[in-house]
């Protein structure tokens, strides 16, 4: 069956302003694959591991519940963009009310009373971690999507032996060792990893895809996603 590409996730929010039921549906499963980046950011902005989790449902909620998608681009939309900008705001605005709530007590006594911790100023910005959390679960859910594809289709074993050549682990396992374990020879292992690999950049692709309203962006957030890994801003 083929798909155009306006059919992605995000093209569905943003052309819609979030407003019919499929468009909503699309949105929740973003919200659900960004989970972590939000957490990511909302610890290296300053709160606790369980303060970072609640404000994130807070956050999420206040998403889905309507009307906050409305200043999304249309044409131009990134979704990881908008979060971002859209975290921004929502975290600035939570911060703003607690120092509101106990004004007279001093900035490091709300802060504290938040559940913040003390910043580190020699670790990464907020921005920097969400970035970095959002490559890992791009990778992760690539991943899991290529695993599901090859158990389907009788493969399970041929994806556990070649997996180490996706991930960081492939120095540990020699491929004379995955030939073995395949029945191959090792010519024929080189070619598989090779295939594999293209299925994964091919997966990668297609979940950044779903994120995006323009082709032409994916790109651009192929290249934010590697220089995210690197540590570097996007």
């Amino acid at each position: 069956m083929t798909s155009s590409f306006h059919d992605t996730r995000w093209t569905l929010v943003s052309r819609s302003r979030g407003s019919d039921g499929e468009a909503r549906a699309a949105l929740s499963e973003l919200c659900e694959a960004y989970y972590a980046p939000v957490v990511a950011f909302l610890k290296r902005d300053g709160r606790e591991e369980d303060v970072a989790r609640e404000l994130a449902h807070d956050f999420f909620a206040k998403l889905l519940g309507g009307g906050a998608i409305e200043g999304a681009d249309p044409v131009r939309g990134r979704f990881r963009s908008y979060l971002l900008s859209a975290l921004k705001r929502f975290a600035a605005d939570q911060r703003d009310k607690t120092n509101a709530a106990k004004r007279g007590g001093g900035q490091i006594h709300a802060d504290v009373a938040e559940g913040a911790e003390i910043a580190d100023l020699s670790a990464e910005a907020p921005d920097t971690a969400f970035d970095r959390q959002w490559a890992l679960t791009v990778l992760a859910r690539a991943l899991a999507l290529l695993e599901a594809e090859l158990r389907e289709s009788g493969k399970g074993h041929h994806f556990e032996t070649l997996k180490p050549w996706l991930t960081a682990d492939a120095d540990a396992t020699p491929q004379s060792e995955a030939a073995t374990k395949l029945g191959l020879s090792e010519d024929a292992v080189k070619v598989a990893i090779h295939r594999l690999r293209k299925r994964f950049r091919d997966a990668v692709k297609a979940e950044i895809a779903q994120t995006v309203s323009d082709l032409s962006n994916v790109r651009e957030e192929l290249d934010a996603l590697m220089a995210a890994l690197r540590g570097q801003p996007c």
